[in-house]
């Protein structure tokens, strides 16, 4: 190869580079990071230290799961049980808010106290800090709880930064029918039957990693659908997700690179 040949060669690759880090800019600027659960990795999940130091840190928005206590407040827990300092469990559906929020909850990240957060105060959090909100309802919603989530949101933030999620079809589908334009995201696996069906509803999708077909994630697309996944917790899950165009990307981790800040 002569000189000349070598410098087109050289000018192509670097060209070619450029055009790459150019796409993948762009890509990572559309793209939302959103804490799982808050900054889970580093504070308590659920909890209003975990969703301020998110936000703190530099995540876009939050995810949280929203349950219903004994006498209908609606609080943040995965699963249904608080687990407390003093040794002691209580599930969510058991027990009224006096009796949940009337002792700590057992912290094994810092050194601060906290209790158990609702869902009003989170919308608020993410009101103050402007961040985008994810609202995932575990288990199946009355329709007066799922009035209340509306009225909340309708009252505190706005609709634009938050979108409701569920593993439970028929709370969307219950949304859906009384609320067209909310914005509704079903939150599943791989390509299953009830994915289908969320594509076919028109529902937003938020998919596991890694049992995700591109092939899915591309046929939501097509529809002008938003799509999310979770849980994105290293390089190359990050990396996969950006190639695949989504508009959200959840982590436990500072856009799941093990940043500690």
């Amino acid at each position: 190869m002569n000189p000349w040949q070598l410098l087109v060669t050289m000018l192509s690759v670097f060209t070619l580079l450029l055009g790459n880090m150019g796409v993948y800019a762009k890509q990572e600027e559309k793209t939302r990071f959103i804490a799982h659960r808050g900054f889970c990795s580093q504070y308590l999940e659920n909890t209003e230290e975990a969703f301020i130091k998110a936000a703190e840190v530099g995540f876009d928005g939050c995810e949280t799961d929203v349950n219903i206590s004994k006498d209908g407040v609606l609080m943040l827990v995965h699963g249904s049980v608080y687990y407390y300092a003093d040794g002691t469990s209580m599930n969510v559906n058991d027990y009224t808010y006096e009796e949940l929020t009337a002792k700590p909850l057992k912290n094994d990240f810092t050194d601060t106290v906290l209790y158990p957060c609702t869902f009003r105060r989170y919308i608020e959090i993410m009101r103050d800090h402007h961040l985008f909100a994810f609202i995932e309802l575990k288990g199946e919603y009355p329709d007066d709880k799922l009035q209340e989530i509306v009225d909340t949101v309708d009252e505190l933030y706005t609709w634009e930064m938050c979108s409701i999620q569920s593993m439970q079809m028929e709370n969307l589908v219950k949304l859906r029918e009384k609320y067209p334009e909310l914005p509704l995201m079903f939150c599943g696996g791989g390509y299953d039957a009830e994915v289908k069906e969320a594509l076919e509803r028109g529902f937003d999708c938020d998919l596991k990693i890694p049992d995700i077909f591109p092939s899915v994630i591309r046929a939501f697309q097509r529809k002008g659908l938003r799509t999310a996944v979770w849980t994105a917790d290293d390089n190359k899950m990050v990396s996969w997700a950006l190639s695949m165009g989504v508009d959200f990307i959840e982590s436990d981790y500072l856009w799941g690179l093990n940043v500690t800040k």
